[in-house]
């Protein structure tokens, strides 16, 4: 009678309804009694009070929440291999480590779910992916775009006492997928950043160790939620910007470019029919022939993904709907000849193997994002005081020691190439890589430049059709380096029939597909003396004379 002189039975009816709710809850005894509590603290309110929507939205937050609420995860292993396969061409070492995922999971029937982290160059498919392991699982799919986030109460949510407070990120994407097992993408995990609300990559420890996220403390829910049966996915583009303590707690799976054949097959099989509907074209009213993919691939792109191939599809599109459009006749197929018209002049042109008609010039192979390219080091010499190099071509720092790490080491065998003592004293010597607006860097260059040197310096011509990639040490010793599988792949494209790769990256090698390796020498060396012997013409010269 007091409420009703009050005027408080006006929340009767809403209190009545999630009481109602919560009796058909799975929670835990703890968070029952939690609820009971807040709600008992609700009824007391007046509805007029301040406090009133602040406590009802806190209550309706408990009791949405899908507590110990699970999808029945779909264990059909030759499923989930169908849809990978269906949804993405290649990626075979991805698409392995999920199956295998799987098949833990129906034999145990209950795992903390691992954390996998996707890493590689835009545009290869990283964030599709996760959508595609959701469908496989039948679990839900939940996404989170962590790029530029720098307040930390964005995963881990504002306390209660905060106007305008609400749950982290992670706790409202869980109540947005109604389960507790959900397939949770984040994002652009390398993009994170921090300022003075504090460090958003060091709150999401407590979220990515499977040790921990059983108890998971939301700040505003301030009740420890399970997220051991979430199946996290972290995407990134560079592992170098995230934290260590984060990286440790991921399982990291690189997700390399595509070669050729790859994104031949993969805009014929998903990019042109995606194009084609998006632009309201009738389905196979033009084809698009391997040749002209291979074309646009080579002369319009330059990446390791397709998202750039996807565009350049799209251009072509539109302008077949205009011509659709003003009732004008379409081609049924699109020849090479024909991408002038639709896609303007070529925009790359890629290195080919120029042949060595001088000695001093070496041809070596380098990692780019996008993709490997071949390089041409130039080497020459000029009268002068003497033990003077000149490096040119926008070199990054650890190249430039490369170059000088290699002069040392010509200096401390060069009785054994036959170069007088005095010749350093008399001669400059000058490198140049050419491009030389592009910025290149890394060590991978090192028996190049060495190999350039010696060229110059002996007046000896490097064998045709040769390309090396390895670090040199002061004693000579190649060591391996990375980005081989992208280096071959160039090698191969520029017409290179011999490849000197360090002996310790041979490894690697067994790995890379057939595909790639085949029609090409690959030569193992483990010292620069190898190298040489393989690289330089000496025979001839010696018969010669």
């Amino acid at each position: 009678t007091i409420q009703e002189e009050l005027g408080g039975n006006i929340n009767e009816l809403e209190i009545k309804e999630l009481r109602e709710k919560a009796s058909r809850k799975k929670w835990p005894a703890e968070v029952a009694q939690v609820f009971e509590k807040e709600l008992r603290k609700l009824e007391r309110l007046h509805p007029q009070s301040p406090d009133y929507s602040v406590q009802t939205q806190y209550v309706q937050n408990i009791v949405n929440l899908p507590w110990n609420e699970y999808s029945k995860d779909n264990f059909n292993l030759s499923h989930a291999q169908k849809v990978l396969d269906r949804d993405h061409y290649g990626l075979e070492k991805v698409k392995e480590r999920i199956i295998e995922h799987l098949a833990v999971l129906k034999l145990k029937g209950d795992m903390k779910s691992p954390i996998i982290c996707l890493y590689g160059p835009p545009g290869v498919g990283k964030t599709s992916l996760g959508r595609s392991i959701a469908e496989a699982l039948r679990r839900k799919y939940v996404r989170v775009s962590l790029g530029g986030l720098h307040d930390e109460a964005e995963i881990r949510g504002h306390r209660r006492t905060y106007i305008g407070a609400m749950c982290g990120r992670i706790i409202q994407n869980i109540q947005k997928a109604g389960t507790s097992n959900p397939v949770f993408i984040l994002d652009e995990i390398d993009k994170i950043t921090n300022d003075f609300k504090g460090d958003p990559a060091s709150a999401l420890l407590e979220v990515l160790d499977p040790e921990q996220n059983n108890a998971f403390h939301d700040n505003y829910l301030d009740i420890d939620y399970d997220l051991s049966k979430v199946m996290f996915i972290a995407t990134a583009n560079n592992l170098n910007t995230i934290s260590q303590p984060l990286l440790d707690r991921m399982e990291l799976i690189e997700v390399s470019g595509y070669i050729m054949e790859e994104k031949v097959e993969i805009a014929a099989k998903h990019l042109v029919p995606k194009q084609m509907d998006v632009h309201g074209l009738k389905k196979g009213s033009v084809k698009f022939p391997k040749k002209t993919l291979q074309v646009i691939v080579e002369a319009y792109t330059r990446e390791s993904g397709v998202r750039e191939l996807d565009k350049k599809i799209a251009k072509i599109m539109r302008k077949l709907a205009r011509k659709v459009a003003s009732d004008e006749p379409i081609p049924t197929g699109i020849k090479p000849e024909d991408l002038y018209e639709y896609l303007g002049a070529v925009e790359y042109s890629r290195d080919k193997y120029q042949g060595n008609d001088y000695a001093g010039v070496v041809t070596g192979l380098a990692w780019t994002a996008v993709g490997g390219e071949i390089l041409f080091v130039e080497s020459s010499l000029s009268k002068g005081k003497g033990s003077k190099l000149t490096l040119t071509g926008n070199l990054g720092d650890v190249m430039k020691e490369s170059a000088r790490t290699g002069i040392s080491y010509i200096r401390s065998v060069g009785e054994k190439y036959k170069i007088p003592e005095d010749f350093f004293k008399k001669h400059d010597i000058h490198i140049h890589i050419p491009e030389g607006a592009v910025p290149k860097d890394g060590p991978s260059a090192g028996i190049t430049m060495a190999t350039a040197m010696i060229s110059a310096i002996t007046n000896t011509k490097v064998r045709a059709d040769v390309a090396m990639t390895g670090e040199i040490t002061l004693r000579g010793r190649v060591l391996p380096i990375g980005g081989l599988k992208e280096k071959l792949l160039a090698a191969k494209s520029a017409g290179v029939k011999t490849v000197l790769v360090p002996e310790k990256n041979m490894r690697d090698v067994e790995e890379i597909s057939s595909e790639i390796t085949r029609g090409l020498e690959i030569i193992p060396v483990s010292y620069m003396d190898e190298v040489l012997k393989t690289a330089l013409i000496y025979e001839e010269n010696e018969n010669e004379n």
